[in-house]
């Protein structure tokens, strides 16, 4: 671990080496043979981690957990629909709202390829407390926006 709480620096630099090889190992995950062929985004893993998690849910929902357009989500419900990954059905409740759904062809592949990541972090939150939790994430969004500015400059 990094030195005393007022050393930054060298702070920063566990992360510069921690950071890499975490993107490292998440990228070395291999995609299930039945989903190889999509071309799948980051965009993507989002949406259909939202749905292995939270179960369907319309795609205005969607766009809220993603903190996206509601036209961003349904171009990418629609695109994977198209490819098989995701069925759309009518909202019983409401007929002029559409269910986005994972097809239940694909729902184990993509359980099998996301739910690992999900059970480490699980393990890694569970000992810490709702403010910790809550700390780790505000500084990984605040860490996103701050590399944005960092390039933009």
């Amino acid at each position: 671990m990094a030195g005393s709480a007022g050393d930054v620096d060298a702070t920063v630099r566990e992360l510069l080496l921690l950071m890499p090889r975490m993107v490292g190992r998440a990228k070395r995950i291999p995609v299930p043979q039945a989903l190889e062929s999509l071309a799948l985004a980051p965009r993507h893993l989002s949406l259909l981690a939202c749905l292995l998690l939270d179960g369907p849910m319309t795609v205005n929902e969607l766009a809220a957990r993603l903190e996206v357009a509601p036209t961003t989500v349904s171009l990418m419900v629609g695109d994977l629909s198209g490819k098989g990954v995701l069925d759309r059905r009518e909202d019983p409740s409401d007929r002029r709202r559409r269910i986005v759904a994972i097809a239940p062809a694909q729902h184990e592949a993509i359980a099998g390829w996301l739910a690992p990541g999900a059970a480490a972090w699980r393990r890694v939150l569970t000992p810490l407390t709702p403010a910790q939790r809550s700390l780790f994430v505000e500084t990984l969004h605040a860490y996103e926006a701050a590399v944005a500015e960092e390039r933009e400059r």
